[in-house]
């Protein structure tokens, strides 16, 4: 490694990932050594070329001179070429390294036995021909395609280093109550941080003082700047553009959703597809086919015509036309194209494999809380039940009390609804709580048996709910779910809680729909009600009653029924498995970290238009990847035969070496190019308003 970075840019110096920093650092190297080579090859070989020019000095014309201006391109500028083809044969293998270091070697090695020894071959009546021109073209144009692709990933890099700029070098914090200017990397959790219009927030935090509008669209690919009030999360490196206001860090340096999207786009960037390593495992076999073959042209040449020299032309046309060079670039160059572009949509893939298999969906489910709806319930109904014998308050109180130690949606708007119709003051005492995963929660308060959640709970416990029913039917048809309360083995009231959906979900399921994937909606909600739910997205098939354990194996049901691949789409803790079990999992980026660290695609602005994004990116990616492998082989394996002399029976053409390497290097060119057509990639717009 190198010195440690400068201090600027500040994003590097402030407590960012450094890893991503590091890659850009080792890549600024290498292409600086890969500038320097070329510089050095294209000068020499330009040199060599003109040497093979009968008008010039004979000094300068001399085979002696040519060497001299030969070796240092091979074994300099091209010792990389050696080196890998060594490491491979000592691995009992052959790579891209193999074919372009026994072309130019053997091209060299002839030349040199020429220039050292020409009377025994003008004794044997052959003339004294050498081919450093041929080695030095080579070299030189395979570097240049190196070149290409070192930039190629530079370019591609882009929307990391866009994503390391965007923090500010500085924050405004509160200390003894007086604003204080700080670097951010001497930010601390729990620090309090002044914002004002027009600057971008230092770190991740919770609004505490103030409101305003902020703009996330640099991290979640979102436009419209979102209202941000007291309580409200925040996010690092956003824009803050209207009112001042305070928040609390809650993250800093490499905890931060900048820092953790930069991280993922960096391994995803690096990480493989299953069609590289076919690609790769074709290299394998296909070096050591080409070396046989342009073995069995120099001995059949060499037996039809006895002439050497030009049995070495054929050998040597071949190895280096066969040379899938652009292969190594035909597929990771497009995914680090396409990964960078999804980050500037707000689509975090994890690895290339992810990015690979959601082009190939057939199905895909959608969990209904905080998916399809805004995640935020709100009690629409409470009601109460013939025979309940506590008054209002009471019950309120009592419920809100149970209900304040469940983690669960619904528990959060049954609690905020009961506190905000009760007079302040602390609720009652909860002892032997227990929460039923998919069923609700029981608890003692003041030695009575409370017990809150789904209808269906209480005929299990010997429990007549009866008279509950049409209650429940009425709710359920306007899209609520149903919280029951049973007080001492009695049936108090209810509450019916409504989930919003989000605007953008009934435009993002219909864009799954054309896509032609099948969209299904799991749901722990009553049938009825994630029947009504479904109905007002569009969607046709609905799984519901399902409890949070049971999402994973439905899942896998659904795999091991053909429907397959299968994705997953949710965002809390209980559908981790679930995301985890499908072939792509993807999360919502407003859900928890446990989903998001078992999915495969991140959605950083939660909302649902980022799934048709992310599988409209993954088809174009690997459309692109399959015509980058045609650019890959096309034009090598179409020249193998003429390399080989097929054609000078018949009409003396010769493929020279030269030529062969200007094939070569320009299938390289085609690929990189198709590649980075990837960067004008702009997802299909849904005609809704971003949620």
């Amino acid at each position: 490694m190198t010195a440690p970075p400068p201090a600027a840019p500040c994003c590097h110096a402030d407590g960012l990932a450094s890893a991503p920093y590091d890659a850009e650092r080792e890549l600024a190297r290498e292409l600086t050594q890969l500038r320097r080579k070329v510089s050095v090859a294209v000068v020499l070989t330009a040199l060599v070329m003109l040497s093979s020019l009968p008008f010039l000095p004979s000094w300068f014309t001399s085979p002696w001179t040519q060497l001299i201006l030969t070796t240092p391109v091979l074994f300099w500028c091209g010792r990389g070429f050696f080196s890998g083809a060594a490491s491979a044969f000592r691995q009992h293998s052959a790579d891209m390294n193999t074919l372009v270091a026994a072309g130019t070697g053997i091209a060299w090695l002839t030349s040199l036995f020429s220039t050292v020894f020409p009377q025994l071959l003008i004794a044997e009546g052959l003339p004294a021909d050498v081919y450093y021109e041929v080695a030095a073209v080579i070299l030189t144009m395979v570097l240049l395609g190196n070149l290409l692709e070192a930039r190629a990933r530079g370019q591609t890099s882009e929307a990391i280093r866009r994503l390391l700029q965007l923090q500010p070098p500085t924050a405004r914090v509160l200390r003894n109550g007086k604003p204080v200017q700080i670097p951010v990397s001497q930010l601390v959790v729990g620090d309090l941080v002044q914002v004002r219009p027009g600057e971008k927030l230092p770190t991740d935090g919770v609004v505490s003082e103030g409101s305003s509008w902020v703009e996330e669209s640099m991290l979640t690919g979102e436009p419209t700047p979102v209202a941000k009030a007291a309580g409200d999360a925040v996010i690092g490196a956003s824009m803050n553009r209207s009112g001042s206001f305070s928040f609390r860090v809650s993250r800093v340096g490499a905890d931060t959703v900048l820092a953790q999207i930069v991280e993922l786009v960096r391994q995803a960037q690096s990480s493989r597809t299953r069609v590289q390593r076919v690609a790769d495992q074709v290299v394998s076999w296909f070096a050591p086919a080409v070396i046989a073959l342009a073995i069995a042209a120099f001995v059949i040449w060499f037996l039809l015509s006895g002439n050497p020299v030009l049995s070495m032309l054929f050998l040597v046309s071949v190895l280096v036309i066969a040379c899938p060079c652009a292969l190594g670039l035909a597929t990771p160059t497009s995914i680090m194209v396409a990964s960078g572009k999804g980050a500037e949509n707000g689509l975090i893939f994890r690895s290339a494999e992810a990015l690979e298999t959601a082009g190939t969906l057939r199905t895909i489910v959608l969990d209904k809380t905080g998916t399809l709806t805004r995640g935020q319930p709100e009690v629409t109904q409470f009601e109460r039940l013939p025979g309940g014998a506590l008054p209002a308050d009471s019950l309120l109180a009592l419920t809100a009390a149970l209900e304040s130690r469940s983690e669960h949606p619904l528990a959060e708007a049954i609690v905020a609804y009961a506190n905000s119709q009760l007079e302040p003051g602390d609720l009652p005492a909860v002892t032997d709580f227990e929460a039923v995963a998919g069923l609700g929660v029981q608890g003692v308060i003041d030695g009575q048996q409370v017990l809150v959640g789904t209808p269906r709970w209480f005929p299990e416990l010997g429990i007549d709910t009866a008279a509950l029913q049409p209650l429940v039917e009425r709710l359920e048809g306007l899209a609520c779910s149903v919280a029951a309360v049973v007080v001492d083995g009695r049936l108090e009231a209810c509450f019916g809680v409504a989930d919003p959906l989000k605007p953008s979900s009934a435009a993002a399921v219909a864009a799954l729909r054309r896509l032609g994937l099948q969209v299904v909606m799991l749901s722990g909600d009553a049938r009825r009600t994630a029947e009504v739910v479904a109905a007002e997205v569009g969607i046709e098939r609905v799984i519901a009653e399902v409890r949070p354990a049971d999402k994973a194996s439905v899942v896998a049901r659904l795999q091991e029924q053909g429907e397959g691949p299968v994705a997953m789409v949710g965002d809390g803790i209980n559908d981790a498995p679930a995301l985890a079990q499908a072939d792509v999992g993807l999360a919502m980026g407003t859900g928890t970290d446990v989903a998001i660290a078992a999915s495969d695609i991140t959605l950083i602005s939660g909302n649902l238009a980022g799934v048709p994004a992310a599988i409209e990116l993954s088809r174009h990616t690997m459309a692109n990847i399959r015509q980058n492998l045609f650019f890959a082989f096309a034009y090598n394996v179409a020249g193998i035969p003429i390399a080989a002399g097929v054609l000078f029976p018949l009409t003396g053409w010769l493929l020279s070496p030269m030529l062969a390497g200007a094939a070569m290097a320009f299938s390289s060119v085609s690929v990189v190019s198709n590649a980075l057509r990837l960067r004008r990639f702009r997802p299909t717009p849904l005609p809704v308003a971003a949620s």
